[in-house]
């Protein structure tokens, strides 16, 4: 079982990577800006968590092979998305929508695994899900994904929910994982789709 969540998040990494190497390309940054946000997209949110679970050093000094990826996901891009803004625009969401999903999922196990209560593990895979994209959107002078009204974070949060409640109901560690992952990306993507978003908290002060 182990095995497979350090492949899955293998997987998160380098679509995470992806994810900030395409953003990097759409603002037109030089390689050294692809590395940097790839791997801010990639291993920040998880750098957030260990820190706050007291898992120092962070999982990336400990196994470099996460920095191997990321590095082996930019040279790809570079190579292979030579004109990023030919890319439908579709790709970057989609990119990010399975990083969520998967990230969501590893937070969460993470710090079960640690004895941390299930509302701890939720709180973890949302942080693990939406830090590294954070961190992406503000260097890229954007509002973060996150606090824009289209549903993102809720998508993590109802992944996250749905792992500890599969698992505390029985249901064996693949079989939580598969449906917590494809019920984030499954309302990230239809929010993605439909522009589905939550009531917006306005405080506009009505004119007379």
């Amino acid at each position: 079982m182990s095995q497979w969540i350090y492949f899955f998040d293998l997987c998160g990494t380098a679509v995470f990577a992806l994810s900030g190497a395409l953003a990097a390309g759409k603002h037109r940054m030089d390689p050294f800006g692809v590395i940097v946000l790839a791997s801010v997209t990639a291993i920040g949110g998880g750098s957030i968590r260990d820190v706050l679970l007291g898992t120092t050093p962070v999982f990336w000094i400990t196994n470099h092979t996460y920095l191997i990826v990321i590095l082996a996901t930019v040279i790809a891009c570079l190579i292979l998305v030579r004109k990023p803004h030919k890319l439908p625009s579709i790709t970057l969401p989609v990119a990010d929508a399975l990083g969520l999903a998967l990230f969501t999922i590893i937070g969460a196990q993470k710090a079960l695994l640690l004895g941390h209560s299930g509302m701890i593990a939720v709180v973890m895979g949302l942080i693990t899900g939406v830090g590294g994209g954070i961190i992406r959107d503000v260097l890229c002078r954007q509002v973060p994904m996150v606090l824009r009204t289209e549903i993102y974070a809720t998508a993590s949060i109802v992944g996250g929910i749905c792992y500890t409640l599969c698992l505390a109901s029985g249901v064996n560690s693949m079989t939580s994982m598969f449906l917590a992952m494809f019920s984030t990306l499954i309302i990230r993507l239809s929010a993605i789709r439909w522009h589905l978003s939550l009531p917006a908290f306005d405080l506009k002060t009505k004119r007379h």
